[in-house]
């Protein structure tokens, strides 16, 4: 697979987690359970980090969130980064309590004096901070032109308080350009990355329920990596957190940027297909649920779509009425009846396995 040219953009270090340069893009999350709650908090960004989370964004609303934040970061096995609207004086209190980052709306968080103080503070702690520019929440001086032109107003905003930090000095700045509306949100990302250099967060933001929202995700944020945008993002749903991980790393997956599990390809139903298809693809992709191989696997229905059409792949099968094929780069390596098909896939994806891991253990756990 060709990749995307990555746009080259700064190092920004989030604890031990590199954001742009040549860093892999990275994986983001938001805790969605009471901060003050420190147990049920922790108990999730483990379960985040166990499905592929490497930053977790937690709310600090309040000053009872500032004391659970600090037990929080010691305790997280990842960077915690402090999320903070409305009250600048919270956003001092998570650098000292150990934050990774600080994620400021400028656009709520006081006015450039107090958004000044938070990066002082956040330059002599050596953290970096995410200017979060949303299109629901921008300056005021900015509201009105945003209906004209709303992506141009969102890079507006963002260079507006990217000269703010660079006039004391502050350059370990990563910036997020948001709007529930995919295309703004691509077309703020493209400009934002013509004129600046600064690693990108990205993400369409309200995305909504998981279906509608993994589809918006996967068209803004997508297109935008596969056009060599973006350090990091979120996938923004109305949904357990876990759910944001699984399209992250689906997306990362589909562009190339990131391998995480064999990719699965499949063909559709139609009325040639002469068995129950949906269920064979689900018993492949349990099969190979967690190995973390490059190996692109094919379930096809018919001789149609058997070894030809599926030729690229690694390896693959073909079912019939009574015979299934087992295949590796569009050649046959084992026929067999029907209802011997998974096993004799699963005696080949061995054999794979094998080569790959350079021992005869079967599936990694």
């Amino acid at each position: 697979m060709n990749l995307p040219e990555r746009k080259k953009t700064r190092n920004v270090m989030v604890g031990n987690v590199a954001i742009g340069g040549n860093a892999p893009v990275v994986i983001e999350s938001m805790t969605n359970t009471k901060t003050t709650d420190v147990d049920s908090s922790l108990k999730q960004i483990r379960s985040l980090v166990g499905a592929g989370c490497e930053l977790i964004r937690v709310a600090v609303p309040d000053p009872d969130s500032v004391a659970a934040l600090k037990e929080i970061v010691r305790h997280s096995p990842i960077p915690v980064i402090a999320d903070i609207h409305f009250d600048y004086r919270l956003a001092l209190a998570a650098i000292q309590c150990g934050a990774a980052k600080i994620r400021i709306n400028p656009g709520n968080i006081g006015g450039k004096a107090r958004f000044t103080e938070v990066a002082r503070h956040a330059k002599a702690a050596g953290i970096p901070i995410r200017i979060g520019v949303n299109a629901g929440s921008l300056e005021k001086k900015f509201r009105d032109q945003y209906r004209q032109k709303p992506a141009e107003t969102l890079v507006e905003s963002a260079l507006s308080s990217v000269d703010i930090l660079e006039s004391i000095g502050f350059y370990q700045v990563v910036v997020s350009l948001k709007s529930s509306e995919v295309f703004t949100t691509i077309q703020a990302n493209r400009l934002f990355s013509e004129q600046s250099s600064y690693p990108l967060h990205l993400g369409v933001t309200e995305a909504g329920l998981p279906e509608t929202g993994a589809i918006k995700s996967a068209i803004g944020i997508g297109t935008l990596l596969a056009e060599g945008i973006g350090d990091t993002f979120r996938v923004s749903l109305t949904a357990d957190p876990a759910e944001e991980i699984s399209v992250a790393r689906r997306i990362l997956q589909a562009i190339g940027l990131r391998i995480f599990e064999p990719e699965l390809i499949s063909c559709p139903t139609c009325g040639r297909c002469e068995t129950d298809l949906v269920t064979l693809t689900k018993s492949v992709e349990k099969i190979i649920s967690g190995l973390r191989l490059p190996l692109r696997i094919a379930v096809m229905g018919c001789a149609v779509n058997g070894p030809g059409e599926a030729r690229e792949a690694d390896l693959g099968l073909c079912a019939g009425r009574k015979q299934g094929l087992v295949f590796m780069k569009g050649e046959v390596v084992k026929t067999v009846q029907v209802d011997n098909l998974i096993d004799a896939f699963k005696t080949v994806l061995d054999e794979q396995v094998n080569t790959y891991y350079g021992r005869s253990e079967k599936y990694p756990e």
